[in-house]
């Protein structure tokens, strides 16, 4: 599976990360080609992370960046999104993970080849 370039050359209006495509004008997420049906809460937080590819993001930043407000305690509202757009992103790429939870910290958005997949090609 051939991976989209990750360069500084590209157009501003498209993030790349591995074999994803964000088209942030047209609100589009492609999947090795295929485009994915996310909630603009979902797009909005999938760019939000995908900006800051390999940075871990707390919680209460993802929310001001993608909700415009303070994170109140106790909301859960970036941890279930998280956990939508998780899910949808495994489902159309399995053998990738994109989101990764740093607990006591927030999330980072890094595509890496998912545990089962690196699991069955060494036989572990």
């Amino acid at each position: 599976m051939a991976a989209f370039p990750e360069s500084t050359d590209l157009p501003a209006d498209i993030l790349y990360a591995g074999e994803l495509e964000i088209r942030l004008e047209e609100g589009l997420v492609l999947a090795t080609g295929q485009a994915l049906t996310l909630s603009v809460r979902e797009f909005e937080l999938l760019c939000a992370m995908a900006r800051r590819l390999g940075a871990i993001i707390t919680r209460e930043e993802l929310y001001r960046t993608v909700w415009g407000g303070e994170l109140r305690p106790g909301d859960r509202s970036v941890d279930v999104y998280v956990s939508k757009l998780r899910g949808k992103l495994e489902a159309a790429l399995p053998d990738r993970r994109f989101i990764h939870t740093h607990p006591g910290f927030g999330y980072r958005f890094q595509p890496q080849p998912s545990r089962n997949v690196h699991m069955e090609a060494t036989g572990s």
